[in-house]
């Protein structure tokens, strides 16, 4: 292990709350009714990506620039929610992590399909903990594909095969083993059963775990 890849939303954070609420409202407007269930679908992938899903899930068909439209208005109301976000809801453990992993001179990189990934991390105060970050801003496919982890290995100067990345969604899990790097679950080990090792927290992480991959 040379580096570490940690996603955002549901790793770090539970700005995942803040999305579900999001998408929970635009849902609620297209007579949608979704549920934390569906909501697991939605863990990882892109804005229009999630949008689709949820039009499927209600049988709705609409235009491209209809689903720009609605997809914007949802990241609105993620914004303004995350605006009010304050630094003690970074997860407990995972600032402790960060800074064990720089003592044993390990590469710590942040590779998250949002959009709004920097705006987080400002609001956390941690953005100097990542040598490289990599947003929804900067690639063309979301997870599953392993876009999002080969862009953070080159930026991190790593061999996607010496990296190991830490991941809440199963689409994310699937990108990092696509990429052909180690990956941790944290979560449910049923929807997460692909990665190398499962902890439903980041807290009960620390280097001698992340080392004995």
């Amino acid at each position: 292990m040379t580096a570490c890849i940690f996603d955002l939303d549901g790793v770090i954070v539970d700005t995942a709350h803040y999305h579900f609420m999001a998408w929970q409202k635009l849902a609620k407007e297209l007579g949608v009714d979704l549920t934390q269930q569906d909501n697991e679908r939605l863990k990882g992938v892109g804005r229009i990506e999630s949008l689709n899903i949820i039009l499927e899930i209600g049988g709705i068909p609409l235009p491209d620039d209809e689903k720009e439209r609605l997809a914007a208005k949802k990241n609105a109301w993620f914004v303004e929610y995350i605006q009010a976000m304050k630094k003690e809801e970074i997860f407990p453990g995972a600032k402790d992590l960060f800074d064990s992993l720089h003592r044993h001179n390990i590469k710590v990189g942040l590779a998250s399909s949002s959009k709004n990934a920097r705006t987080v991390l400002h609001k956390l105060e941690i953005e100097n903990s990542f040598e490289a970050i990599v947003d929804g801003t900067m690639i063309k496919n979301s997870k599953p594909d392993p876009e999002i982890f080969l862009k953070a290995s080159v930026l991190l100067h790593v061999n996607a095969a010496d990296c190991i990345v830490v991941e809440d969604a199963e689409a994310g899990v699937e990108a990092a083993l696509r990429a052909g790097m180690k990956c941790i679950g944290i979560g449910n080990p049923q929807q997460l059963g692909k990665a190398n090792l499962v902890f439903d927290h980041i807290g009960k992480l620390s280097y001698e775990i992340l080392k004995t991959l």
